[in-house]
């Protein structure tokens, strides 16, 4: 576990540390964010679940001492709450195009940049189309560098199957590049 978010957890929960809470807030927001959305697949809810999430961790941090790895609870809480949007709401999953995270690179020739751009929609696509446990395993392990083991608890899978389905994500993906 890093021992950043160990230290900021126990400033947290020992001292009340304002400035710590904030910094944890900072560093997990927009990866749980995505991991809410990537649930959710609506902006404002997705928000509305992280905050709601951070708040609670803030209102029960006397409590939440007893948290040995806070990373994981963290992600435990946002699936917890987003699951529980989903059952409370008649929406439900629609197909929304993904977000680019291309870096462009301003003093890169046209030529480079149009075959950045097309292996990047071709990436994305491929990522799209991989089965729903694949890509969620793919996204939390690639995209927000959790560890094999928490990705496992988070999603109450043993550290195997997580394994074989990166492998799987990872077939498939590597086969629609060369397509």
């Amino acid at each position: 576990m890093d021992t950043t978010i160990t230290i900021l957890h126990d400033k947290i929960t020992a001292l009340n540390d304002v400035q710590a809470f904030e910094e944890c807030y900072r560093k997990y927001f927009v990866r749980l964010y995505r991991f809410c959305f990537s649930i959710v697949h609506q902006k404002q809810p997705a928000e509305d679940i992280v905050h709601d999430v951070f708040m609670q961790l803030w209102k029960k941090r006397e409590e939440s001492s007893s948290i040995r790895n806070l990373e994981v609870y963290l992600y435990v809480s946002v699936k917890n709450l987003s699951l529980n949007h989903l059952r409370n709401t008649s929406h439900r999953i629609v197909d929304i195009a993904e977000r680019s995270h291309e870096y462009i690179q301003f003093n890169a020739d046209p030529e480079t940049l149009l075959i950045h751009s097309e292996a990047v929609k071709k990436m994305n696509a491929a990522i799209r189309n991989l089965p729903p446990r694949c890509k969620l395993i793919f996204k939390l392990i690639k995209e927000d560098g959790l560890k094999y083991k928490d990705v496992a608890t988070l999603l109450d899978l043993s550290i195997k199957t997580v394994e074989g389905q990166l492998a799987i994500a990872m077939r498939k993906l590597v086969q629609a590049m060369e397509d």
